[in-house]
């Protein structure tokens, strides 16, 4: 690996260190409808976040409830020293991109077949701290 590579990926590392994410590839819910339920948590609190998720019938809402737990347990593992309520953690992106589709056929009349695509999704979740926010406000009005 070349000198400049080496560095931009020291340099990728050391900012993955300061977000806190997680990932769910090839979701079996089309990106339609779960971009529906991703709209309704965005930049909201992870607590009311999890009760929303927690109470809507639709079945991407599981899924995203999963994910959104995941994210803030790699929030902990990265802040072992800090409470989650001290912090008050947030969604700070969510974004639901289009994974593979499977693509099958129906039979249609007069021996025809007819197109169907079942899609994915890929969801990526990024919590963050409120607090860290409201200290890098004041350090700036200052």
């Amino acid at each position: 690996m070349g000198s400049r590579k080496h560095i931009k990926a020291e340099l990728v590392k050391e900012e993955n260190k300061t977000l806190y994410f997680a990932k769910l590839t090839n979701n079996p819910s089309s990106p339609r409808k779960t971009r529906l339920m991703a709209d309704l948590i965005r930049g909201v609190n992870v607590d009311k976040a999890l009760q929303i998720l927690l109470h809507s019938p639709k079945e991407s809402a599981v899924k995203l409830r999963k994910l959104l737990m995941s994210a803030i347990a790699n929030w902990q593992a990265k802040n072992e020293g800090q409470r989650m309520e001290d912090s008050t953690l947030y969604v700070k992106e969510i974004f639901v991109d289009g994974g593979r589709q499977l693509k099958r056929m129906r039979p249609a009349p007069q021996g025809r077949g007819h197109k169907i695509s079942k899609r994915s999704s890929h969801i990526t979740i990024f919590v963050d701290s409120r607090a860290k926010l409201t200290e890098y406000n004041s350090e700036i009005s200052e």
